[in-house]
């Protein structure tokens, strides 16, 4: 009986994260579209690359690749890396749903948050990748926040349909 239990329990365990990654990946179209737009809005000296392309350039100049990439290559690298984050970052979500006891889109939203604070005030600074967010000009941060709580809120939407039981 306790092999069975744990059985199932690995079973909805890798479910969990399957759901999460899928949530964060399709949460990640949403969170983009909205950082393509807002990012139009900004003043012109704060138009340039947005995150996912700056963070993606780097990391290919480090592994001497970005010098045999022509743009439309690197854009497709930054979504890549991008929608591969989100989805990552969507199973690590599902880690957390159940602990905490409030609405999905109010977990989805704070989660959203600590993974902007967590990348752009700790993991991409200490990485040397990009500058820290609290050196970024205020509204590129509040963009990313904003696209952050996107993501977030739709990830935790997702997520919770996602994990319902199908009716009949």
């Amino acid at each position: 009986m306790a092999q069975g239990q744990n059985i199932r329990m690995r079973q909805y365990g890798s479910s969990s994260l399957l759901r999460g990654a899928l949530a964060g990946l399709v949460a990640t179209l949403p969170m983009t579209l909205f950082m393509l737009l807002i990012h139009q809005l900004l003043p012109k000296w704060q138009q340039y690359a947005l995150p996912p392309e700056e963070i993606t350039d780097e990391l290919a100049e480090r592994a001497d690749l970005k010098k045999h990439m022509d743009k439309e290559q690197k854009v497709g690298a930054a979504l890549v890396a991008h929608f591969g984050y989100g989805a990552a970052m969507g199973a690590l979500y599902s880690i957390f749903t159940n602990v905490i006891p409030l609405p999905a889109v109010m977990k989805g939203t704070l989660f959203g948050l600590v993974v902007w604070a967590g990348s752009y005030l700790g993991l991409i600074p200490a990485m040397d990748i990009s500058t820290s967010a609290d050196k970024e000009p205020m509204r590129r941060n509040l963009m990313m926040i904003a696209a952050h709580i996107v993501w977030g809120s739709a990830t935790g939407v997702i997520a919770n349909v996602l994990g319902r039981p199908a009716t009949e």
